[in-house]
């Protein structure tokens, strides 16, 4: 064990929590057909491979298998992703993976959901490998460094010929109909000798679902091989040619490194291992049952992954709490001086922990790539901010609408894809489109239109999209928005689907309690609903209350929301995006006492703020959901017309809080609407510093304002923010943001001048 593994100890006291362990790369033969002269496995600095069992023992398997679902269990873990790895691991044989696949399975999923992959460089993936793969739903991910001349270039098979026909051949046969649902992707090594816009055309000819393109393991010790221009960023400048093909053909598929930089450029997480600042949650256990850390840390230093773990006499918890492990759940501060200092470190979050390694200074380094990393993340912020300018920044209603045709969009970018690549179940293509024809129906109907507005609307209805883009188009997800809007608009429409859950929620409206999963058949009429369960049987009237009738007119099995001002949700399933927990949903009596809660804090926020509900530097909450006791208020995540409040909040804190969290409502509205900034750059932390200073200092009625001292000092922070903001290079901000900025400063000035 190297002492690399312990350059941050200092900073690894400093762990509130261990994260928890939820993917594990399984080695189950430690061989490979091709000789790639880039592999890290065979090639760099780590030769355990020699010392250890070509093939993983069945026991092996087994105590693996074991040691997860007790971690599994332990932790309540809803799903572990195992990967299947080697060497290349479909040299084990379709009868020995059969086996595999199977012990896997029989231990861990009485616990928790099992998502099988595969990682493999496909020259065996003929039928009898395919068949145990459908079997046990195995994820498949192909190895493949473009067209023939790019992939031949390393990836020659042991008696130094061509891989590609074999390749693409078992890519051929993954793609068919009866195995395309197992094609997870395809991933390809940057080698910038190739002609970049060649190799993705190469790739993306093969319709994956989704590529990473991964740079070469490299290290300070062991640079990467120069490009061949004098650029000082040849690989920033490959990959942003492919971004900008991508970008020409529409995204068609899901690029990791791509999509991570456009994630965290937009504040959302990092989706690579290679890039951002999210804690590592991999293990590796190799075919003598030995736990590991990141197989890429094979590229550092001999025994570099190592931990002295094994899964005969150890556990994932003591692997988790292992140092090495645990440097890489610091976040920003497990990163170097140099990269905590720099303006991209959010999306680059370092590099791939093991291009930091120097035998110097350990792991305690920028990426060997950092150079090319924070060029290619600077290129991609540029490529995608919207300099357009937006009116929504001087009109409420227009936000609105420019925030409600983003549902729109998501929904039918969703359609398009269902459309264009059909799942593995007819029938659920089938509810799908007949769900999206009744919702076209709608729509265009003067009769109903406004009713599917307000249920599109709906801040959850957002939050479910977004949650839901990375799976296949569920006619779960569609058909309930439609029964809504037709119930609010008293229209007939019939409506089949596979239910997954016992309760089905009606958005706007309330939840229907079922007799179980499974199909459902909903009439709707003016009188209310007419539902058929599990085809045709349990079949019920359900009269349904409309919008602004009475919470307590339910029914045994129909529990509406209560609708007496601000709608109060608390039981949409996608309601839980709240900084603080929700609650259960409430009892009738809880109910009335909340509503009763909520209309005091109205009250006394129409009495203090006059004209607060027009103030167009705020957006009003359509919906407020129960949070659970000592949360405070708070504003959603993903749907900021959403407020969460406490059963036990104060109503002065209630009005102190609501024009801060209004405000940045209204900056999360335009974020998602527009760019007020160049991604990722720091005048959109400066905008939010100084809107929230200015919700700090500036009050409704004198009384009620903050005191004399408290006032100076927010309008003091706000005003070294917006001249800090002035000072940035102009091109920082966009048209929208330098009239949000403007806005800012006005009211400063008003503020500031006014109050002394």
């Amino acid at each position: 064990m190297g002492t690399c593994w312990h350059h941050s100890r200092s900073r690894t006291r400093r762990l509130s929590r261990v994260t928890q362990i939820q993917e594990l790369v399984l080695k189950i033969h430690s061989r490979c057909n091709i000789a790639c002269d880039h592999c890290y496995m065979y090639e760099l600095a780590d030769q355990s491979w020699k010392s250890r069992p070509t093939v993983i023992s069945e026991d092996t398997v087994t105590h693996v298998a074991q040691r997860l679902t007790s971690y599994a269990e332990a932790h309540r873990l809803d799903s572990v992703s195992v990967i299947l790895h080697g060497g290349e691991p479909l040299l084990v044989g379709p009868e020995r993976l059969r086996r595999i696949c199977g012990e896997i399975t029989r231990i861990l999923s009485p616990v928790t959901t099992v998502d099988l992959r595969m990682h493999t460089n496909g020259m065996l993936l003929h039928r009898p490998q395919l068949e145990v793969l459908r079997e046990f739903g195995v994820k498949v991910g192909v190895s493949l460094d473009g067209d023939r001349s790019a992939n031949d270039r390393h990836r020659l098979d042991r008696r130094g010929r061509s891989s590609y026909d074999k390749v693409l051949a078992g890519i051929e046969r993954l793609r068919s109909p009866e195995y395309r649902h197992l094609y997870m992707g395809l991933l390809c090594t940057v080698d910038i000798k190739n002609d970049p816009v060649v190799v993705h055309d190469a790739l993306t000819a093969l319709n994956p679902p989704g590529i990473d393109y991964l740079l070469p393991h490299s290290t300070w010790d062991n640079p990467p091989p120069p490009g061949i221009t004098d650029s000082p960023t040849p690989y920033a400048e490959w990959l942003l040619r492919i971004f900008d093909r991508w970008e020409e053909q529409g995204r068609p598929m899901r690029v990791r490194t791509f999509d991570s930089v456009l994630s965290t450029l937009r504040g959302g997480p990092p989706l690579s291992e290679a890039m951002g600042l999210a804690p590592s949650d991999l293990a590796v256990v190799e075919t003598d049952g030995t736990i590991e850390g990141a197989d890429s840390l094979k590229a550092a230093y001999d025994g570099a992954p190592a931990t002295g773990y094994d899964v005969f006499r150890h556990g994932f918890e003591e692997y988790a709490r292992h140092p090495g492990v645990q440097a890489r759940q610091l976040g920003i501060e497990g990163v170097s001086e140099t990269c905590r200092r720099c303006p991209v470190v959010e999306s680059c979050g370092g590099g791939l922990y093991a291009h930091r390694y120097s035998t110097t200074s350990g792991f305690d380094n920028p990426s060997v790539f950092c150079a090319d990393l924070r060029a290619f993340v600077e290129g991609v912020a540029e490529r995608i901010t919207e300099r357009a300018f937006a009116p929504a920044v001087h009109d409420t209603g227009e936000l609105l609408f420019a925030r409600d045709k983003l549902t729109r969009d998501l929904l039918q970018r969703m359609n398009d894809r269902a459309v264009g690549d059909p799942g593995p179940e007819p029938d659920s293509d089938s509810d799908w489109s007949e769900a999206w024809q009744a919702l076209l129906s709608l729509d265009t109907d003067d009769r109903t239109a406004a009713e599917l507005d307000a249920v599109l609307s709906h801040p959850y209805t957002r939050t479910a999209l977004r949650l839901a883009w990375d799976g296949p188009a569920d006619p779960a997800l569609i058909a309930p928005l439609v029964v809504a809007a037709a119930v609010r608009s008293g229209a007939g429409t019939t409506l089949a689907w596979e239910h997954p859950a016992a309760r089905l929620h009606l958005p706007t409206l309330g939840t229907l309690e079922l007799p179980g999963p499974g199909r459902v058949e909903v009439t709707t009429d003016a009188d209310g609903l007419l539902v058929r369960h599990k085809d045709g049987e349990g079949t019920e009237r359900v009269p349904l209350t409309t919008p602004g009738a009475d919470s307590s007119s339910g029914t045994a099995r129909w529990r509406p929301l209560d609708n007496g001002g601000p709608l109060v949700d608390d039981a949409d399933p996608f309601r839980d995006c709240f900084p603080a927990p929700v609650t259960e949903p409430l009892s009738p009596g809880e109910r009335e006492g909340f509503r009763a809660l909520l209309t005091r804090c109205y009250a006394l926020m129409d009495e203090r703020r006059p004209g607060w509900r027009s103030d167009p530097r705020t957006l009003v909450a359509t919906v407020v959901t129960p949070l659970s006791q000592g949360a405070g208020v708070q504003l959603g995540r993903h749907a900021p017309g959403a407020l969460g409040v406490a059963v036990d909040a104060e109503p002065d804190d209630f009005v102190r809080q609501l024009p801060r969290i209004g405000r940045r409502a209204r900056l999360a509205a335009l974020r998602e609407t527009t760019d007020l900034a160049v991604p990722g750059s720091p005048a959109g932390h400066l905008l939010d510093e100084a809107s929230e200073a200015l919700a700090s200092g500036c009050g409704g009625s004198a009384s009620q304002s903050p005191d004399t001292d408290g006032r100076a000092v927010a309008l003091k922070e706000a005003h070294q923010a917006l001249t800090e903001l002035a000072e940035l290079p102009q091109r920082q901000l966009t048209e929208t943001g330098t009239a949000l900025a403007d806005q800012l400063w006005a009211e400063w000035r008003e503020e500031a001048g006014g109050r002394g």
